[in-house]
């Protein structure tokens, strides 16, 4: 226990086993990077089919987010964590043996599946567990666990890219190695104890309440989550339109489009193909994605750091305008054919302001803003609307490259991120230092 009665370590030990859920997530959406210049070969892929292949996994995360948030509210979080990681095994595996390109865009979807549930559920649990003084860092464990996996996974494929014309097929079937420590991990892991509590089981969520912070914290928490339970009717789609909850599902569903159309997952997806236009051959290209994914990394650290302390909301206007800005120069290095290295330093400027800013803090904010009794459903919608976001994004990315040049969407990006600063000035609530229940009433008269 620390001085504050919380016990600390009872919960980062369980926040780390559902952020997990973050790992499979990075693996699923860096290992194509990697792929890529191989597949590109053995399907044969035009432009097109190059960003369909690439954004079916956002097909299948919008999928996942569905059928997550419904399961979340009926039957708790941890059973469909457990799901997702069964859906991570099999489709892994799925990859892993294609033998044509529709076996292989139906095994990416299904992957997508499994993403779009960890990607709802994980950060969803951990803001259900954590007392408020460490919920933003705690959340952000589920962003530190997706750059890990998209660091390892670039390491992986760096590794195996001199390893023939039949590398992808490893670099996609390891992906199995992880999903089975997530399914392990997730046996151990107890239910949330506020869904317990609006679910009726008061018993069983205090004895998990009492695990994590003591007498003081069950008694609180009890009583505020059970006081926000307004309404006794079953959480559905059609609750999001009420008055009371509009307002956080439509702040809730602009940062998720933010954070994708501002553009940054063209670079970790597409990095072969913006180094190619450089002059870089394939192991530069592939070592520029092991770059990225260690600047990712230490700027997530960064993030973890300040989202308690300095806030949610001084991040995110940072990150917004600073993007816009980096995308400018990129833009006039790309169209001027400037060398790999000055490229790769903007890059790298652009992946570290997005790793302190729009990717941890959308997460956060996600789970921390909606009311408890459609929580389940409003997150998955809110993630619905950013995997459909992503798809846009990777899938338009090749077409417009090839018909603007590789820098004309940059500039495009730019403009995005310089509305997104406006949005996020006028629409977001600072939510640091506040339990759940009391942001309910922050949302409610936004």
């Amino acid at each position: 226990m620390s001085k504050s009665g919380v016990n600390t370590g009872y919960i980062f030990g369980i926040a780390f086993i559902s952020a997990m859920g973050g790992y499979l997530f990075g693996f699923d959406f860096a290992v194509i990077s990697g792929a890529l210049p191989f597949l590109r070969t053995v399907f044969g892929l035009n432009a097109w089919w190059e960003g369909f292949l690439t954004g079916s996994l956002a097909l299948g995360c919008m999928a996942g987010c569905l059928l997550a948030g419904n399961m979340a509210d009926r039957y708790g979080r941890r059973p469909g964590l457990m799901v997702a990681a069964l859906i991570f095994a099999i489709s892994s595996l799925g990859l892993a043996f294609s033998t044509n390109l529709s076996m292989f865009i139906a095994m990416r979807f299904a992957a997508g599946i499994g993403v779009g549930m960890a990607s709802t559920l994980s950060p969803l649990y951990i803001a259900e567990i954590s007392p408020a003084n460490v919920r933003g860092r705690n959340v952000s464990i589920n962003q530190l666990t997706i750059v890990v996996g998209i660091l390892i996974t670039n390491l992986i494929n760096y590794t195996l890219a001199d390893n023939g014309p039949d590398a992808w097929r490893w670099m996609f079937g390891l992906g199995v190695v992880p999903s089975i420590a997530f399914f392990v991990g997730v046996i151990w892991l107890p239910e949330s104890p506020r869904w317990l509590v609006q679910s009726g089981r008061v018993s069983e969520g205090e004895a998990i309440l009492l695990r994590i912070g003591g007498q003081d914290f069950v008694t609180s928490t009890v009583r505020a989550v059970q006081q926000s339970m307004t309404q006794t009717e079953k959480s559905s789609y059609a609750t999001l339109l009420e008055k009371s909850v509009r307002p956080a599902v439509m702040v809730g569903i602009g940062l998720a489009v933010l954070q994708q159309l501002c553009g940054i997952n063209v670079v970790f997806n597409y990095t072969s193909t913006i180094f190619e236009t450089t002059g870089a051959n394939l192991d530069r290209q592939l070592f520029e994605t092991v770059a990225i994914g260690v600047v990712n990394l230490v700027f997530t650290l960064v993030a973890m750091w300040q989202v308690d302390r300095l806030g949610r909301k001084p991040l995110m206007l940072i990150g917004t305008l600073s993007l816009s800005f980096l995308y400018i120069i990129i833009a006039l290095l790309l169209k001027n054919e400037a060398s790999s290295g000055l490229l790769s330093i903007f890059v790298l400027l652009a992946i570290s302001v997005y790793a302190t800013s729009l990717a941890p803090i959308t997460w956060v904010l996600i789970s921390e803003i909606f009311p408890n009794r459609v929580r389940g459903v409003a997150s998955s919608v809110a993630i619905l609307a950013l995997w459909g976001s992503y798809f846009i994004l990777v899938f338009t990315f090749p077409v417009l490259a090839e018909q603007l040049g590789t820098y004309g969407p940059f500039w495009l990006y730019s403009a995005i991120c310089l509305l997104g600063f406006w949005f996020v000035y006028r629409h977001v609530r600072e939510t640091k230092g506040k339990t759940l229940e009391e942001l309910e009433g922050t949302f409610l008269a936004h």
